[in-house]
């Protein structure tokens, strides 16, 4: 039999680390075995989960709604529009002003002093009315007072002068205008001048009452251009006469030079003007970008006209298309 071997200091705190060892061992194991486990919730969590996404926005190509790319991790959000069939309208923005329809300066048959004025601005006259009277007398000969009457019936619009005024034959004793029926007058720049045509459709917006627009068409178009302005002058008429409208009025003219009808459209913030081209982004079945040339037609105030590149059906990127490249995973977000 081997003597037991004595107890030293140095043998315990060997003992006590290789303890320590063994403790620590055990713990790593455990913390290990841990981490292995599954998740309590009793399903693997799966790659973009969460709250459905997409619900009741359009599926591609299906007409019904359009949903996510959930496995996709790196899908960038965009929103869409379909491509449809519409109307596109090219315009042109001019200035013109209210004015009557007709509007006649009433002369004195003689020259004299005037000695009644019988209307004022804003009164009713009737053709044939006697306006004013004039007194052709002079020193040493005296005769008979001389009546102005209505050349037209209307609204007197200025009446200038005063009883005792002097005047001649070419005096304007009055402004008669016909206010039942008003126009807009405006000048049309030299290259707009070829499409513009009596019937012509056009918008009206007054300054006097904002947010409003008023129907009009073109009444009347001048034979020729101003040599000064290169500019020709027409007139629309109000397709709906309104109360609140006055002869004076600041008006800005929205003329459609061009009308396409049931033709492809697309929003102006989906077209991106890359190098002189025009291209577009389209979302496909597998949610991927898909990167579109076009050839474009008529441009309207919000939409474009396609020639090619797009069919009606299609969704195409309104918002977020300038991150896209193609091929890239996307997300469609209401």
């Amino acid at each position: 039999m081997v003597p037991n071997s004595p107890i030293t200091p140095s043998r315990i705190v060997t003992g006590g680390i290789i303890g320590l060892m063994l403790v620590f061992a055990g713990l790593i194991g455990f913390s290990y075995g841990t981490k292995q486990k599954p998740a309590s919730s009793g399903r693997p969590a799966v790659p973009g989960s969460g709250p459905a996404q997409g619900q009741g926005s359009p599926q591609p190509g299906s007409g019904g709604s359009r949903g996510n790319n959930p496995g996709a991790q790196n899908a960038l959000p965009v929103r869409v529009q379909e491509i449809r069939l519409g109307t596109i309208e090219t315009k042109a923005l001019i200035n013109g002003d209210v004015i009557p329809r007709t509007e006649v300066a009433v002369y004195p048959t003689v020259g004299g002093k005037l000695t009644e004025v019988r209307f004022q601005v804003g009164d009713t006259v009737r053709q044939g009315d006697i306006l004013a009277m004039v007194d052709p007398s002079r020193p040493g000969e005296v005769y008979a007072q001389s009546p102005v009457h209505a050349p037209v019936s209307g609204t007197i619009l200025q009446a200038p002068l005063s009883p005792g005024d002097t005047l001649t034959s070419q005096t304007v004793v009055y402004q008669v205008g016909e206010l039942s029926r008003l126009l807009v007058e405006t000048f049309v720049p030299e290259r707009f001048s070829p499409v513009a045509r009596k019937g012509l459709a056009a918008r009206v917006s007054l300054e006097a009452l904002p947010g409003e627009t008023f129907d009009a068409v073109v009444d009347e178009v001048s034979p020729v251009l101003d040599p000064a302005s290169r500019t020709l002058k027409i007139r629309l008429e109000f397709t709906r006469q309104d109360p609140r409208i006055r002869v004076g009025m600041f008006a800005q003219v929205s003329l459609v030079t061009q009308t396409r009808k049931d033709v492809p459209v697309i929003p102006r913030e989906a077209v991106i003007n890359t190098y002189g081209s025009w291209i577009a982004f389209v979302v496909t079945q597998e949610q991927r970008a898909e990167r579109r040339e076009l050839r474009l037609g008529l441009e309207g105030e919000e939409a474009m006209e396609v020639l090619s590149g797009l069919e009606p059906g299609e969704w195409v990127v309104t918002e977020g298309q300038n991150f896209l490249s193609e091929a890239d995973p996307v997300r469609v977000v209401p």
